[in-house]
């Protein structure tokens, strides 16, 4: 059975803001219905990348292929408009019930309101809130969790095949964001969704990605399975960060029996 075909491909892609190279000829691909998450330092340049995707920002040279169109050639709003973006900040607009912020993409494409309707119910069921209680709220009344689940079910409201995330997870509580991040590795695969994620966290990218990417100063420096990642690194920098999740299980492991033979 042949690989699927790339939802995303960058070739040669660079990008600079002020002389600095945000990203430096960049060769990377996604597959359908694959999940890859993109680690490294801040400023490496992995929001760049992603705003190359979605033409918020264009490659200074090289090329943006999705679903086999170069971007240049798509009309940027269009596009916008098929790709998820789920980002740490959510955005939702304050004045907006949860259902009108989760209906904003259907709306500007002309979707009729029978249709909008059943999709935001729809949505709302699936990133598990309640209708009763959260179709008619603002988003100054849900938690942190809700209105990120909000986020979700608004990136994921025109059924695009591809979304993007930057930090979707970061400022929630760690149990939220573990429930919430398992919610969405659920969705992806029943929805056959292809998903980019950029995280700051090794163990996050290690238990929900299907592969890891590594940028640091610009630069792809490794990609692979998380399995291929935490094994067989050869770049320094990488075999550090990837040590990092297998470090933490050591420092808890030991601390767990030092206490229980206290």
């Amino acid at each position: 059975m042949s690989d699927p075909r790339p939802a995303i491909a960058l070739h040669d892609a660079s990008k600079s803001y002020g002389g600095r190279n945000a990203l430096d000829r960049v060769s990377f691909e996604v597959r359908e219905r694959e999940f890859v998450a993109i680690v490294g330092p801040s400023g490496s340049g992995k929001t760049t990348l992603l705003r190359l995707i979605n033409r918020l920002a264009d490659p200074d040279s090289g090329t943006v292929r999705v679903e086999g169109e170069d971007v240049h050639a798509v009309d940027p709003v269009m596009l916008r408009r098929r790709i998820g973006y789920v980002f740490q900040g959510i955005g939702l607009f304050p004045h907006m019930s949860v259902a009108q912020n989760i209906a904003i993409t259907p709306h500007l494409l002309g979707w009729d309101a029978a249709r909008i309707t059943a999709r935001v119910d729809e949505l709302i069921d699936l990133v598990r809130l309640k209708r009763d209680q959260h179709r008619d709220r603002l988003p100054a009344q849900l938690s942190g969790g809700e209105r990120q689940r909000v986020g979700v079910a608004r990136a994921l409201a025109a059924k695009p095949k591809i979304v993007l995330m930057d930090e979707p997870f970061g400022a929630l509580d760690p149990l939220t964001r573990d429930a919430l991040s398992e919610d969405y590795r659920r969705l992806h695969d029943e929805l056959g969704l292809t998903t980019v994620m950029i995280t700051h966290d090794t163990l996050e990218a290690v238990l929900l990605a299907d592969r890891i990417a590594v940028i640091r100063d610009g630069r792809l420096v490794a990609e692979g399975s998380p399995r291929e990642m935490m094994s067989e690194a050869q770049d320094a920098y990488v075999r550090e960060l990837m040590a990092t999740p297998r470090r933490q299980a050591g420092r808890l492991q030991a601390l767990l029996e030092k206490r229980a033979g206290a």
